[in-house]
C-alpha cells in the first residue's frame, strides 16, 4: 500500500537542507570576506567615539571582545587593520580617560597583551586554513569518528565485550585507540588496539590519521595480513615519530577459536574459567609498526570455552614511574580477576585502576564467552 505524503510537508523537508546549505555559504563568505573586516573596524571606530566623547558611559574594556572576535575570524593581514584601528582608539582614549595614569598604563598593557594573543590565534588558524570555529568542529568530528570506530557492536548471544579509552591528563585526544569490526553475518569479530608514539594531544594528531587508515583495513584484508598492511602504511608515512604498537585479535564467534597478532605491544591475556586465572601470552611479539619494511608478525592461536575471556591493553595500563613492569602486570591481572568474578566491565576496571593514573594514555578491550 502506497503512503501519501503532504506536498507542503515534503516541500519543507526538501527546502530545509537547502536553507542550511545557504546559511553555511553565507557564514563562510562572512568569515572569509572583507565585510567582517569592515564591520569590525566600524565597531572599533564607534567604540573610539564613545570612549572619547562619553568616557563616563562607554568603557574602553569593550575593545577586548572585539579583539578576540577579530583574532578568531580574520586572517593575519586583515587582522592588522583592526589592530591598527584599536591602537588608534586606545591612543585617543588615554589622554581623556578619567583614570589615574598608572591604571591607564595597565589598560594599555592589557590591550597589547590581548592584541598579541589575537595575532597568535589568527596565525594558528591561518596555518590550519580555517576561520572561526570551523577547525575546532573539524577536529571534534574526527575525534568522534575515532570513538565511533571503537564502539563495541551488538554481539551474538553468549558473548560480551567492553572497551575503555582514557587519555593522559583528561585530554579529549588520545594516542591509544581501538577499532572494532564485526562481520556482516555476525560470526567473526576483529579488534585492533593501537598505541601511537607519544601521549595525549601530541599523539592524537597521528592517531587521527592512523585510526582512519587501519579502520579501512580491518575486515577488508585477511586477518593474517592486517598487521603487515598496517606496517607498510606507517613505513610509507616517513614520520619522525612514526612508530606505533598494536595488537590484533581475530575471534570466531561460532567456535570460540581465536588468533592474536602482536606488533611490539604488551602481550594479551587470556582468562581460563576452569582454573579461574588469567595468563599472559608471552613469546610471540613482532616488531614495532613503522620501523622496518617487509616484516612478518607471528600469531598465536587458541580457543575460548564457556566463561573464558581475552584482554588486550596498552602499556599505560601496566607501566608507571618507579614501578617494576611485573608489578604492573600482576596488578592488572588481579583487577581483571576480581572484575570477572563480579561480572564487571573488565576493560573499564583495568583502565581506571592503572598505576600510571592520568600521566599516560590507557586503553583496554575485553571479550568474554558467557
Amino acid at each position: 500500500m502506497a503512503t501519501e505524503v503532504d506536498p507542503v510537508v515534503a516541500g519543507r523537508a526538501e527546502s530545509e537542507p537547502q536553507r542550511r546549505r545557504a546559511l553555511a555559504r553565507r557564514l563562510t563568505v562572512l568569515e572569509n570576506g572583507p565585510r567582517l573586516t569592515v564591520a569590525l573596524v566600524l565597531a572599533v571606530v564607534l567604540l573610539g567615539l564613545g570612549v572619547v566623547l562619553l568616557p563616563e558611559f562607554v568603557p574602553i574594556s569593550l575593545v577586548f571582545p572585539l579583539l578576540v572576535v577579530a583574532g578568531l575570524v580574520l586572517e593575519p593581514r586583515r587582522l592588522a587593520v583592526v589592530l591598527a584601528a584599536a591602537a588608534a582608539v586606545v591612543l585617543a582614549w588615554s589622554p581623556v580617560s578619567l583614570l589615574q595614569p598608572a591604571r591607564v598604563a595597565g589598560v594599555v598593557l592589557a590591550v597589547l597583551v590581548v592584541m598579541w594573543q589575537a595575532v597568535l590565534i589568527a596565525r594558528s588558524r591561518d596555518l590550519v586554513g580555517t576561520r572561526g570555529m570551523t577547525g575546532d568542529r573539524m577536529l571534534a568530528e574526527l575525534r568522534d569518528r575515532i570513538i565511533q570506530g571503537g564502539r563495541v557492536p551488538a554481539l551474538p548471544d553468549g558473548w560480551h565485550a567492553s572497551s575503555s579509552i582514557l587519555s593522559a591528563h583528561g585530554d579529549r585526544f588520545s594516542g591509544d585507540f581501538v577499532i572494532v569490526h564485526l562481520s556482516p553475518e555476525g560470526q567473526r569479530l576483529e579488534v585492533a588496539l593501537v598505541d601511537v608514539s607519544g601521549k595525549g594531544t601530541g599523539a592524537g594528531t597521528r592517531s587521527l590519521l592512523l585510526s582512519g587508515a587501519l579502520g579501512g583495513l580491518l575486515g577488508a584484508v585477511p586477518s593474517a595480513d592486517f598487521l603487515r598492511a598496517a606496517n607498510d602504511f606507517l613505513v610509507r608515512q616517513g614520520w619522525d615519530e612514526g612508530f606505533a604498537t598494536a595488537v590484533h585479535v581475530d575471534l570466531d564467534l561460532r567456535s570460540g577459536e581465536y588468533s592474536i597478532g602482536n606488533a611490539g605491544h604488551p602481550a594479551a591475556a587470556v582468562y581460563t574459567s576452569g582454573r579461574a586465572r588469567w595468563t599472559v601470552l608471552e613469546g610471540f611479539r613482532g616488531p614495532l609498526l613503522g620501523l622496518l619494511a617487509d616484516v612478518d608478525f607471528p600469531r598465536q592461536r587458541g580457543r575460548l570455552g564457556r566463561g573464558d575471556a581475552v584482554l588486550v591493553y596498552s602499556d599505560g595500563v601496566i607501566e608507571a614511574r618507579d614501578r617494576d613492569l611485573t608489578d604492573g602486570i600482576d596488578r592488572m591481572l588481579g583487577v581483571a580477576a576480581m572484575s570477572v568474578l563480579r561480572d564487571g566491565d573488565v576493560a573499564r576496571d583495568v583502565a581506571e585502576s592503572a598505576r600510571s593514573g592520568e600521566d599516560d594514555d590507557r586503553a583496554a578491550f575485553a571479550v568474554r564467552r558467557t
